[in-house]
């Protein structure tokens, strides 16, 4: 039974580091998290492709900007659930058993890929993996964010590793489901994901016993004469969804405008909450207000990384030259491209954070650094622009700026969230980064309409440009954000 959270639970700073130099515990959540991703980005290789093929291809012959901007709105909605997997976490469950549910949910709607034919498998499909996504991410964050102290300097390195298990299944999923796809058609591809996600559920299922015994804390838990109020309220909205969508106001092609709409709101409206709280005290209050800038530089970020599977997923299929020794590479093997480099630097950035220990950058340094690299990479689609078929190690050098820029930013802001957390809002602190990923990726879809084969030069220099000035304006704020975070480094 879940149990109330009190500030005599508050979790000591862990001294393990039996793993890696790290607490045990980092790899069962590792290792949960590696199989979750090998299913998310499995499917997600192939859910353009799935959209905007014809029939005879085996697709759902969707024009391809609706289908890109499909793609970018789902990943809005994967990330805009972590609000509700972290507030069912902090409010009604625990993050351990909100994990453990949420995978299922994740099983379930691969399955329903897999198995059921047209939009119905679309939408079933992607609706179950947008919302169980949601819960697993933000509750494995916050899982691994309670193993450090708050001046512990493992936990930036602790976060870079965890993240190398995330990629781990990241280079594996696409490999498997593009092959298959191409080999045996997109439903087998769907099929592969769901049994790795029926691996990871199951391994998790087998070490859940072991968690500490924080996992099962409910920091702030609602009161049962307010249950009947959040019934109505949650049937209220589904109800209302249903009619948006039978009624016309929500539709493929504005689904991505949407979700941006629906996350800026819902940004606003968790800042206030967090904010006006009387359970945050001033200092908390301060590392809060620090966290706004920082959350706008995140979801510019991200609004140009996940391009990786609107824009670059289209150019990879139109425009690569994917021949290899006179064998054509499933144009979704490009996905994997970047979760290679992961793997390989991602143990070099842990290293790096964890020798040079307080000296390292500070946080708004490394995020003004990451969209700067950001910007290069997209600049660097320049060069190409005029060839017909554009050569593989072009693509694999942006690419590999890509990951360095991933590498300063998203192992970071995880660990960020967690250190910038007010006590009663710890796993709702991990949404609200994932929020600023939403947006990102939410907009990644809204930028991939603008963006023309014919025409591609404006296109990348105007995100390359901006995303450089954007980073050398955070960089020259970066002293008093730093005065903000009260002491967080």
């Amino acid at each position: 039974m879940s149990k109330t959270h009190t500030s005599a639970d508050a979790p000591l700073p862990s001294t393990d580091k039996s793993f890696f130099g790290q607490p045990r515990m980092l790899l069962n959540l590792f290792s949960v998290e590696l199989w979750e991703r090998f299913s998310f980005y499995g499917m997600q290789g192939i859910l353009a492709y799935y959209m905007y093929y014809t029939a005879t291809q085996g697709g759902l012959g969707i024009k391809d900007t609706v289908a890109l901007g499909i793609v970018g709105a789902y990943g809005g909605g994967v990330y805009l659930s972590t609000i509700l997997g972290a507030w069912v976490a902090d409010r009604l469950m625990g993050s351990e058993r909100v994990l453990f549910y949420s995978a299922m949910m994740i099983m379930a709607g691969h399955i329903s890929l897999a198995l059921l034919p047209g939009a119905a498998g679309l939408a079933a499909g992607l609706i179950m993996i947008a919302v169980g996504s949601g819960g697993l991410k933000a509750n494995a964050t916050s899982l691994v964010g309670s193993l450090y102290g708050e001046k512990d300097d493992r936990r930036d390195a602790g976060f870079s590793i965890f993240y190398m298990g995330i990629n781990i299944g990241g280079l594996i999923g696409p490999l498997l489901t593009g092959l298959l796809q191409t080999t045996l058609g997109f439903h087998y591809g769907f099929g592969a994901a769901a049994v790795g996600m029926a691996i990871g559920l199951t391994q998790y299922g087998l070490t859940r016993k072991n968690l500490p015994e924080e996992a099962h804390l409910v920091a702030n838990p609602l009161p049962r004469s307010r249950y009947p109020m959040m019934i109505v309220i949650a049937a209220a909205a589904i109800v209302l969804m249903v009619l948006a969508v039978l009624i016309g106001v929500v539709t493929a092609a504005n689904l991505k405008w949407v979700v941006v709409g629906v996350v800026v709101l819902a940004t606003v409206a968790y800042f206030i909450v967090i904010l006006s709280s009387r359970m945050v005290d001033a200092v908390e209050r301060s590392r809060v207000y620090s966290f706004i800038p920082l959350f706008i530089a995140s979801a510019a970020f991200w609004s140009l990384f996940q391009q990786q599977f609107t824009v670059v997923a289209l150019y990879a299929d139109k425009r690569l030259d994917r021949n290899l020794f006179s064998w054509e590479m499933p144009a979704s093997w490009a996905t994997s491209i970047n979760p290679v480099f992961i793997i390989i630097f991602a143990g070099v950035f842990a290293a790096l954070w964890t020798k040079l220990g307080s000296r390292q950058w500070t946080t708004p340094i490394k995020f003004a650094a990451a969209l700067v690299i950001m910007g290069l990479a997209y600049l660097s689609f320049i060069p190409v622009a005029g060839i017909a078929s554009v050569p593989l190690l072009a693509l694999v050098w942006i690419l590999l700026l890509f990951t360095f820029a991933e590498l300063l930013l998203s192992p970071v802001g995880l660990s960020l969230a967690t250190k910038l957390a007010p006590r009663a809002f710890h796993t709702q602190m991990v949404a609200l980064f994932f929020l600023s990923v939403a947006l990102g990726t939410a907009l990644s879809g809204v930028f991939a309409g603008y963006y023309r084969e014919d025409n591609e030069t404006p296109y990348f220099a105007v995100i390359g440009i901006a995303a450089i000035v954007l980073g050398v304006v955070l960089a020259l704020a970066s002293k008093p954000i730093k005065r903000l975070m009260a002491g967080v480094h």
